[in-house]
């Protein structure tokens, strides 16, 4: 079978400012400048997918509950897209780029960007599953869930990627979507801590793109967050291919590019011999939608 191999990676970084005091739009315009160089890196170095990690341009600030963090919302596509869209067309390098979206007054997302090769907004994914986690996931005081189902997106480089945003990442519902729907390569942006949900960071991707034959691509921020302090963003973030196998993981305590050659025509391969398309039951699955009691 003819390889197809997709050059991706992903970028995970700590935030630079750490200082409630500091404006919001200081601390954005700070993640951001951090994160150009590293982006330039992945263009340089002949990305071809590139994704960035969960609200990239900005902390994890979802510990705090303070309304201040409303001010990093912004449209989208909208300012940031349209700073990293010439990047993107510079390099023939599309991209994933998770923003804090704001739909309109008091209505706001926690939503993916996917620009094109060219440069070109090809649509955006919002994050369905919000949670509310004790300590310090307080997300449903900041995002509304997602209304856009589980979209995927064709490149013009024929590739078909899906977006699944780090809580997604604990529902199976939806990553089968993602497959049905065509994806590729789903990626996963993330921003999850040590001591919480670390020893499902390397079971539940895996499994993933076991059941559904694809590729995942899983970024995580790196460092703490003052002045919360939730705990360790642990980083290592890493691709897995069809069989469950990790095929590049980035370290646990560094700003860092990881970078992987996918041949995607393992996807093939690998679901001639598991049909579990062909094999499932969705007469079955009806309890599935029901509400609980």
């Amino acid at each position: 079978m003819n390889k197809r191999i997709v050059k991706c990676g992903l970028i995970q970084a700590g935030n630079p400012i750490n200082d409630e005091k500091v404006p919001v739009a200081e601390i954005q315009r700070a993640m951001l400048e951090k994160h150009l160089p590293m982006i330039e890196e992945a263009g340089q170095k002949g990305v071809q997918i590139l994704c960035l990690q969960e609200i990239f341009n900005g902390p994890y600030f979802c510990p705090s509950k303070d309304t201040r963090w409303y001010d990093a919302a912004e449209p989208v596509p909208g300012p940031t897209v349209e700073r990293l869209a010439p990047i993107a067309k510079k390099y023939n390098m599309a991209m994933v780029i998770p923003v804090y979206e704001r739909e309109m007054a008091g209505v706001y997302y926690n939503t993916a960007a996917v620009v094109d090769h060219d440069g070109r907004y090809l649509g955006k994914y919002r994050k369905n599953h919000i949670p509310d986690v004790n300590p310090g996931f307080f997300e449903k005081f900041f995002f509304k869930p997602g209304n856009l189902g589980y979209p995927t997106f064709k490149l013009s480089s024929g590739v078909t990627i899906g977006v699944y945003i780090c809580y997604d990442r604990h529902f199976p519902e939806g990553a089968r979507l993602l497959g049905l729907h065509g994806a590729e390569i789903v990626f996963n942006p993330s921003a999850t801590v040590a001591g919480l949900s670390q020893y499902l960071w390397k079971i539940e991707q895996p499994a993933h793109a076991v059941a559904n034959g694809y590729f995942m691509g899983c970024s995580n921020r790196v460092g703490t967050e003052g002045p919360w302090n939730i705990g360790k963003f642990y980083g290592t973030s890493y691709f897995v291919d069809p069989r469950g196998n990790l095929v590049a993981v980035a370290s646990e305590d560094k700003d860092e590019l990881v970078i992987a050659d996918l041949d995607l025509a393992m996807i093939e391969e690998t679901r001639r011999t598991w049909q579990f398309y062909r094999d499932r039951r969705p007469d079955s699955y009806g309890d599935m939608v029901k509400e609980l009691p």
